[in-house]
């Protein structure tokens, strides 16, 4: 990647945070801090889901960028567009079929509609997702930094609406989903894009889904710690999270967005990045790891210092979470991002099981660790922090036996 497309790439991304960011200050100050406990859950549900279509992302840019080193012959071909449409008709009957056994334990308010605008939202992103990994692959940066962009600005004008309309609870539920159809605009509007969407990557459509699978299966494991962790806490708390909830998932949320949110953005970036040093990829892991230890440093001290200060400005003094809780989870947030970077080194060097295993053992050991005595900020905390060391350490044993 030039400078030039590295400034156009972070400037999407961080215009994509601060819609993200603009999104959470609208209904934090719309709703109370238990009603924001009940957006939080919705908004993690649909980060949950987004977070597993994820995986066609990092399969598509992985084929596509990797036919660039090898003598492609003729044979069968998969056409990623059509597979995302497929999985994202047959992911929306499974939800839909299964909500009556997961929703009640998920949402508290507003189900049918959350059933509803979840569903529709994994399967308009099934095919968002699969776009960026065909703009990414082909290194289509500006392409892929307008669906970013287009994507977050929708969902912050639905949220500005309905804070101006009072449309309460229901509004910030449709704001969560509005982007999810972004990408039928930039198809509209944009000929690379389109010429993108038309591309087949070798092998069959049997071949792409297989190593899908892994990358979907991981990917989802990694958004319920990215995105999805407000379900997790609910699902393990045995009750209403209530206004304390609101806070720690506020507090959640605001500490990790600055690493998470671009990182999970610029998932395209980085598995180019260790697709083109194939050779080496343990030592390509040095300068990413390195910027994510670097930032999350300043980020805890900062989180630790000005945190409390600036919840309390932004978002009312009914949200008031200490200083050292927001530099732990800060440093909770350094962690996934790690986990995050060696997890794209995994995937690009096609380990897909590894990639796999990695992601889950992270939620699985997360899961266990809230389940402590503690209390729910305690648990939340040692959880976030040693969970994703399982997942690193299963990522860089991985590489090393491939580098071998």
């Amino acid at each position: 990647m030039t400078r030039g497309t590295v400034v156009r790439v972070g400037a999407a991304t961080a215009i994509s945070a601060l819609c993200g960011y603009a999104v959470l200050y609208l209904a934090a100050r719309a709703l109370n801090p238990a009603g924001f406990s009940v957006f939080g859950v919705f908004w993690g549900a649909f980060g949950l889901v987004n977070g597993a279509a994820y995986g066609l992302l990092q399969e598509a840019t992985r084929e596509v960028r990797a036919a660039h080193y090898v003598d492609i012959v003729d044979g069968p071909r998969a056409h990623p567009m059509r597979v995302a449409t497929g999985v994202g008709v047959v992911a929306v009957i499974v939800m839909a079929a299964t909500s009556p056994l997961w929703a009640p334990h998920v949402f508290s308010e507003s189900r049918p509609l959350s059933v509803a605008l979840l569903c529709v939202g994994l399967a308009g992103f099934c095919l968002h997702a699969t776009l960026l990994g065909l703009l990414a692959g082909t290194g289509r940066w500006g392409g892929y930094g307008a669906l970013m962009v287009v994507d977050a600005v929708m969902r912050v004008v639905v949220a500005a609406l309905a804070f101006a309309v009072g449309w309460g609870l229901n509004g910030f539920l449709w704001a969560t989903v509005a982007g999810a159809a972004g990408w039928l605009l930039v198809l509209a509007v944009s000929p690379g894009a389109r010429a993108a969407a038309e591309l087949r990557t070798p092998g069959d459509t049997a071949t792409f889904l297989r190593g899908a699978a892994h990358s979907i299966a991981a990917a989802g494991a990694s958004a319920v710690l990215v995105m999805g962790f407000p379900v997790l806490l609910k699902a393990t708390s045995g009750g209403e999270l209530g206004a304390a909830g609101g806070v720690v998932i506020l507090a959640v949320t605001l500490t990790r967005a600055p690493l998470l949110v671009p990182l999970t953005a610029m998932q395209g970036n980085l598995i180019a990045h260790f697709v083109d040093h194939r050779g080496h990829r343990l030592k390509a892991l040095i300068a990413p790891a390195a910027v994510v230890v670097g930032l999350g440093a300043v980020g805890i001290l900062a989180a630790g210092l000005l945190g409390p200060w600036l919840i309390r400005v932004a978002f009312g003094d009914q949200y008031g979470p200490g200083g050292a809780l927001l530099a732990w989870l800060t440093g909770g947030a350094v962690a996934i991002a790690l986990l995050t970077v060696t997890g794209a080194a995994t995937v690009a060097a096609a380990l897909h099981r590894a990639y796999s295993i990695g992601w889950v053992g992270a939620t699985v050991a997360s899961t266990a660790l809230l389940t402590l005595p503690l209390s729910l900020t305690d648990r939340t905390v040692v959880a976030l922090l040693c969970g994703p060391l399982v997942g690193i350490a299963v990522h860089l044993a991985a590489l090393a036996r491939a580098a071998r």
